[in-house]
């Protein structure tokens, strides 16, 4: 965090909350822009589906317009006329079949040359076929085929064929294909723009990529999709992009097997998309306007914000100089309240230096004590070894475990320590024996003098257990107890009680060291009471009795040190 804080410049309030309202503000217009595009690549996914389809679904009309016409001209080429070379018949009769339609029907001979065209009166004279290529391929493959869109030389309009290659008894009468020929027009209603967006067109092309029939282009007109984008719509159906001016167009297409013809449907992408094209304006707009008013309000509240922290600051200078303020008011209740603490803290400041004072002569106090008790220790030991690293040893061990009783002290700010804490500080000094230990008792908060003296005991007796008593058997074990002596007359009384089994024999040392005053005549000065040692052959047993106020902090105690 303050790596990062080294990063950010010194600046007025105003600038950060116009920073504030930029970065709060922008993310949300990035995520809002986000949501835009994904909805228009979903839109365009759709236009792609849809227009895909709707180029199938003509497609599928205008197949069975033409499957309509080979079932026609199927038909008609059982005729019995044809096979009784009775021409005039087969005219009369298939022209009374078509009347009505749009259709009409040819019979060429080899050459291409007409035989006969329902479009007039039998044996009028008529030229060769104006589709000499699709009848000379139909010959060939001796397959049906649907021509390109050509001007007829009959009918004098745009038309195709449908040719049907005669053999057998068919051709008697000298007739080499039997032709259906279709205006193309007449393939205007199966296409239907209803359902497109607005300025999309359809179209249907030949082989040779000329129009057919298209809603925006005459029959023979040239096609109003270029040769290069047709080259593009590969395979049976599906979707392209291409851009044509200013403008990017998609084109759905279907083919038409074998005949090679193309439905087209076809349009400027802008116009499908004009819902997504017009959210974007008015996100513009509104994000613009957004941002502008949110940049200004922040501004706004920086010029607001500042002359209450002003304020506030001349008031932190006069206290720095020792000044006791009274508050300011603001219009801002959080800014009224930083003002009623520091004025707060004016008049707290000379209760607190009094405080330090007292503070720093209790601290004078308690170390001077601790103190005594080092050189008592210190003295002790010093009569009692002679070897220096011994005495290093035993002084080291027992400041050790003083510091520990400090530490506790010093975490609770000298208040007084809980005595299950005490006994579980101490004996972590012995981790291997800790187990070994059973600890029970109710538990009380110490005063700090019992803190310092019971921590030095307690060492004491585990020390002596672990190098002399139960503690140095694997099978030894140590129970630490007390218990609260409600006497019926006079105060009551705390009995804590040391008793070791199961270790080596017990022998009563010949000489008084300081382990053995400490944990006798210390302990009883120190808790005004009395301390019984008893060196049983079952046992060592050390019990402390003394008066419950001597052990236990008062409520009374604290509620002095909190005031």
């Amino acid at each position: 965090m303050k790596r990062f804080s080294g990063l950010l410049p010194t600046a007025p309030i105003g600038a950060y909350l116009v920073a504030l309202a930029a970065v709060i503000a922008l993310p949300l217009i990035a995520f809002v822009i986000f949501l835009i595009l994904r909805l228009e690549a979903q839109q365009r996914a759709i236009l792609n589906a849809d227009t895909q389809d709707d180029a199938r679904t003509i497609a599928r009309a205008i197949d069975q317009e033409l499957r309509d016409a080979i079932t026609t001209l199927k038909l008609i080429s059982t005729s019995p006329e044809l096979d009784t070379n009775d021409l005039g018949g087969f005219h009369n009769r298939t022209q009374m079949s078509l009347r009505g339609s749009s259709r009409y029907v040819l019979v060429a001979d080899e050459k291409g040359l007409q035989l006969l065209n329902t479009r007039v009166d039998y044996g009028t004279p008529l030229p060769l076929l104006s589709d000499q290529e699709t009848f000379t391929l139909a010959r060939q493959t001796d397959r049906i085929q649907v021509s390109n869109i050509f001007f007829g030389n009959t009918s004098k309009r745009w038309v195709f064929n449908v040719i049907l290659p005669l053999d057998g008894p068919a051709r008697v009468s000298g007739a080499a294909a039997l032709i259906l020929t279709q205006n193309a027009e007449d393939l205007q209603r199966l296409m239907s723009t209803e359902g497109l967006p607005k300025g999309w067109s359809v179209g249907v092309l030949d082989r040779r990529g000329h129009v057919v029939t298209a809603t925006n282009a005459a029959a023979g007109d040239p096609p109003p999709i270029s040769f290069a984008t047709q080259a593009l719509m590969t395979g049976n159906s599906g979707t392209i992009e291409d851009v044509n001016g200013s403008d990017r167009l998609m084109y759905g297409y279907a083919k038409l097997s074998p005949w090679d013809w193309k439905i087209v449907v076809w349009g400027p992408i802008s116009t499908a998309q004009a819902t997504i094209v017009s959210t974007w304006r008015y996100f513009v707009i509104g994000s613009a306007t957004f941002l502008t008013v949110g940049l200004l309000i922040a501004y706004l509240l920086g010029r607001q914000l500042r002359t209450p922290i002003r304020q506030i600051a001349e008031m932190a200078e006069r206290i720095g100089r020792g000044e006791i303020v009274s508050p300011v008011e603001t219009r801002i209740a959080e800014a009224n309240q930083v003002a009623i603490a520091l004025s707060n803290a004016s008049f707290d400041r000379s209760e607190a230096e009094d405080r330090a004072h007292l503070v720093m002569r209790e601290l004078v106090h308690r170390t001077k004590n601790i103190m005594t008790l080092i050189q008592a220790m210190m003295r002790q030991l010093a009569r009692k070894e002679t070897n220096i690293n011994a005495f290093q040893s035993a002084i080291g061990e027992r400041l050790q475990g003083l510091g520990r009783s400090i530490e506790m002290l010093a975490q609770e700010q000298w208040a007084g320590v809980p005595l299950m804490r005490v006994v579980a500080q101490h004996l972590e000094s012995f981790a291997e024996a800790q187990s070994r230990v059973d600890v029970a008792g109710p538990d009380f908060v110490l005063r700090a003098e019992a803190v310092q003296n019971l921590g030095l005991i307690l060492h004491e007796l585990a020390t002596n257990s672990v190098k002399y008593g139960a503690l140095s058997a694997p099978e030894g074990r140590v129970s630490l107890s007390w218990r609260v002596d409600e006497a019926e007359e006079g105060e009551p009384r705390i009995i804590i009680d040391w008793v070791e089994q199961n270790g080596p024999p017990v022998q009563e040392p010949a000489t008084t060291g300081f382990g053995t005053t400490i944990i006798k005549r210390h302990a009883a000065a120190a808790f005004s009471g009395h301390v019984e040692v008893d060196y049983s052959e079952h046992g060592f047993r050390w019990t402390l009795s003394g008066p419950r106020r001597v052990f236990e902090r008062c409520p009374t105690e604290a509620q002095k040190e909190d005031a």
